[in-house]
């Protein structure tokens, strides 16, 4: 069974904040079973086609600014899985989709922002994966499936970070209310990935409510479309549900293997 989560890893600043969000990562990191590997979707690895990172021993990116400096002093040193990321793209390849390899790829905040709440010894290897930009919404299913066959013939996870509402040129303060409309559009990816309604996550942008303003670019989203459809059908649980800055959506999902793991936990 494809062991996956999908992590709304919000802002940058989410590992120095005091918030609901932070508190649960670090706490689910010590009731978890601990992964020999992840392959790691990531909204801030935009490609036109698919790239897999293949570096030994990844840096860390600080990929935003103006935030305190102690967030730039942080360092992630997860190793990363180099040859994996190799048998990855053979893999793909021999199915007809192209992977190039990127030997220099670091660790964007999207990876190391929420992996260090999840495991601070950054000793889980990483294997970083693009989100495919250019590809249609098929092809990226298609890969999304290919990439779930393979962590689970690998006994490897399946990680998708994004986010499940992101407009920051919306957001308000870090503890508002969240608005109507980042609810009504969490409630429904939650409700959708719950249902493992692949179909439905596909089509998002006709059938959620509030799409284009929850989403004014795609590359968020696509994280929780490919974590849903690595899965084939198989549901997802909520594991965590509140908001930052009025309207960005800290949900996590989890798949049903590692529900159940913390449920008899």
């Amino acid at each position: 069974m494809l062991q996956a989560l999908f992590i709304s890893h919000g802002s940058p600043s989410l590992v120095l904040s005091n918030h609901p969000a932070r508190d649960f990562l670090a706490e689910l990191g010590t009731q978890l079973p601990r992964p020999r590997g992840a392959l790691v979707i990531s909204a801030h690895f935009e490609t036109p086609d698919l790239t897999l990172g293949a570096a030994a021993h990844p840096e860390t990116l600080h990929d935003f600014y103006g935030f305190p400096d102690a967030l730039y002093r942080m360092r992630y040193p997860a190793p990363g899985m180099p040859d994996t990321a190799r048998e990855l793209a053979q893999a793909l390849q021999a199915n007809g989709i192209d992977a190039a390899l990127d030997p220099s790829r670091p660790l964007d905040h999207g990876i190391w922002s929420p992996l260090s709440l999840l495991w601070p010894d950054a000793g889980v290897p990483l294997l970083p994966v693009s989100v495919p930009m250019a590809l249609d919404t098929d092809r990226q299913l298609e890969i999304a499936g290919y990439l779930g066959e393979f962590a689970e013939r690998n006994d490897l996870w399946l990680i998708g970070s994004g986010a499940a509402t992101h407009n920051l040129g919306d957001r308000k303060t870090e503890f508002a209310e969240p608005d109507t409309w980042a609810r009504e559009f969490h409630d429904w990816a939650r409700d959708t990935a719950e249902a493992g309604d692949v179909q439905a996550l596909a089509d998002w942008q006709r059938l959620a409510p509030h799409a284009r303003h929850a989403h004014p670019t795609p590359e968020h989203f696509l994280p929780l479309l490919m974590s849903v459809g690595a899965l084939r059908g198989q549901t997802m649980t909520a594991l965590h549900e509140s908001f930052s800055f009025g309207n960005l959506s800290m949900l996590v999902l989890a798949s049903a293997g590692l529900a159940t793991s913390l449920s008899s936990a």
